[in-house]
């Protein structure tokens, strides 16, 4: 990207669109959180399957992440992939998790979406394109971090083990294939067709679901609750959508399951959010490269 760009006048730089990626980042997340309702995650009505959350608990986390993911889009327009951007990258992730902990009194609310959204915007930063940015974000995802034997395994790693999935670091490697080719296009194609924010976003979510292998389901109920939830999410699609009389009664359906059963599609919540990022960085770079 040109060290400096003048739009109507105002200086655009790497530092200040980095700050605005950051800033985006956290919009999509409080945007995802304040989606209601949503089967088994945190939304208005309460912490859906979770006892320790709240929507004013992920509205804080979104907060405290806007930093961070706008330090990673910085480091990524200064320094060329390869590892030394890798090991930048895990450095500050660390830190938006330590951030993200002390805003939540120590409950892991985003970090999967940090991952995903750091990532990203450090791929719109470095090819100054929405359209590139994935691929960039899943070459720099498949560079080791040197940092990371050190790390505390997480619920994602030990799914991973047990079960085989790739979860948050596949997703990444792939160039995030669901929040880019799945809950983006349904979000965009249902405002297209003229239905509401809400109904666009809570179908973006119900695809994700229905296809996503989430490792946050899979961690709480394994192999059964995971098919349970993507027949489910595939069963109000098929009735029409989230917004229609069938679509509602089925949504009604998968919502009460995911909330007796404390079914939680953390993954699929963190692939809206990215979905969401994206699409409002994509009018930002097209204002910034005008």
């Amino acid at each position: 990207m040109p060290a400096a760009v003048a739009v109507h006048g105002t200086p655009r730089t790497p530092a200040a669109l980095a700050s605005a990626l950051g800033e985006l980042a956290g919009r999509a997340l409080a945007a995802e959180a304040m989606l209601t309702p949503k089967p088994g995650l945190v939304d208005a009505r309460g912490g859906g399957a979770h006892r320790d959350m709240s929507l004013p608990t992920l509205l804080d986390s979104a907060a405290a992440l806007v930093a961070p993911i706008a330090a990673c889009a910085t480091a990524a327009a200064c320094l060329p992939l390869g590892r030394e951007l890798r090991a930048a990258l895990g450095v500050l992730g660390r830190d938006g998790e330590q951030r993200m902990l002390a805003a939540t009194g120590g409950v892991n609310t985003h970090r999967g979406a940090l991952w995903a959204l750091g990532l990203l915007a450090a791929g719109i930063a470095a090819t100054g394109t929405v359209t590139a940015a994935a691929g960039f974000a899943a070459r720099l995802a498949a560079v080791g971090d040197p940092a990371a034997e050190a790390r505390v395994p997480s619920h994602g790693t030990r799914v991973r083990r047990v079960f085989g999935a790739t979860g948050a670091r596949g997703e990444a490697r792939r160039g995030f294939p669901h929040a880019v080719h799945v809950a983006l296009p349904v979000l965009r194609a249902a405002r297209a067709a003229g239905r509401g924010e809400r109904a666009a976003r809570t179908d973006a979510l119900l695809a994700t679901m229905s296809s996503l292998e989430d490792t946050c389901l899979l961690h709480r109920a394994g192999p059964r609750g995971l098919r349970a939830v993507r027949a489910g999410a595939a069963a109000v699609l098929r009735a029409g959508g989230s917004d229609t009389v069938g679509g509602r009664a089925a949504f009604d359906r998968l919502d009460l399951l995911c909330r007796l059963r404390r079914l939680s599609p953390g993954g699929s919540g963190d692939a809206l959010a990215a979905a969401l990022f994206l699409d409002a960085a994509d009018r930002l770079v097209t204002e910034w490269s005008r």
